[in-house]
């Protein structure tokens, strides 16, 4: 579904060199600066989609999260008042191709795909009729979970922010309605999760404008904003596509933490 136009961007590296760019067909078309930059970004070059190797498209500095926010995940447990909110840290983030490390001491890896919405303008004390106006755009993206640590650990800051923990991209997709698109999860092929946003139970706006009453957002940030039904346990070997209707297909394997 979309809203109007929509247009792609993404982060890729050629030549040693990493660039923003949008989307043109079989090309991207570089950029001068982050396209949610203050000041427009300037059109520097073409290049062959082959010819480049697409990267996460944001390094976010913060990334926020919600749990629990998906009436086939939630189970039996009880819907909160407020969304469930925790955080991921930047070196979770990688790109479509990379990696996620399966840790050596590991037992129980699971993969969550989830809608991302990457944040354009400040954003603090959001209303949720004017959150629209703060989000550039939206992403595909892989909350990966370390089950037993999140169970057993204090907090889920080993369990949700280990290395490689948090795949997004291919691409940043603006202009999609972001309210009502199709996300399927697949493992080695085979559908494990198949859900429309529309089936949030807290929306996007409601999100937004929660977390802005106590976190400044800063253009850049990005909030995975829940998976839907049961997640799947991974290994090893085993490759995640994370697609989301409008937003491309994330691909990652899964590797030994010391081979990633």
């Amino acid at each position: 579904m979309t809203s109007g136009k929509v247009e792609q961007y993404c982060r890729f590296r050629r030549d040693g060199q990493v660039s923003f760019g949008r989307l043109s067909g079989d090309e991207i078309v570089a950029l001068s600066d982050a396209p949610w930059s203050s000041s427009a970004p300037v059109e520097t070059d073409r290049f062959p989609l082959f010819d480049v190797r697409l990267l996460n498209p944001v390094q976010p500095g913060k990334i926020l999260a919600v749990g629990l926010n998906y009436p086939s995940h939630l189970g039996d447990r009880v819907v909160g008042d407020t969304p469930g909110i925790f955080v991921k840290l930047p070196n979770s983030i990688i790109g479509t191709g990379d990696p996620i490390p399966y840790p050596d001491d590991a037992t129980l890896l699971h993969a969550e795909g989830e809608l991302v919405v990457v944040i354009g303008s400040r954003a603090r004390h959001v209303e949720p009729e004017d959150v629209d106006d703060y989000i550039f755009g939206v992403t595909c993206g892989n909350d990966i979970s370390e089950r037993h640590w999140q169970s057993n650990d204090l907090q889920w800051t080993r369990a949700k922010s280990s290395d490689g923990f948090g795949p997004i991209g291919p691409q940043i997709s603006r202009g999609l309605d972001y309210h009502d698109l199709e996300l399927t999860t697949r493992l080695n092929g085979e559908v494990v999760q198949n859900e429309r946003t529309s089936r949030m139970i807290f929306s996007i706006a409601e999100i937004v404008a929660f977390i802005t009453r106590y976190v400044t957002l800063e253009p850049g940030d990005i909030i995975f904003t829940g998976t839907p039904g049961t997640t799947a346990t991974i290994n090893p070997g085993d490759e995640v596509e994370v697609e989301i209707e409008g937003c491309g297909v994330l691909r990652n394997p899964v590797v030994g933490d010391k081979f990633a």
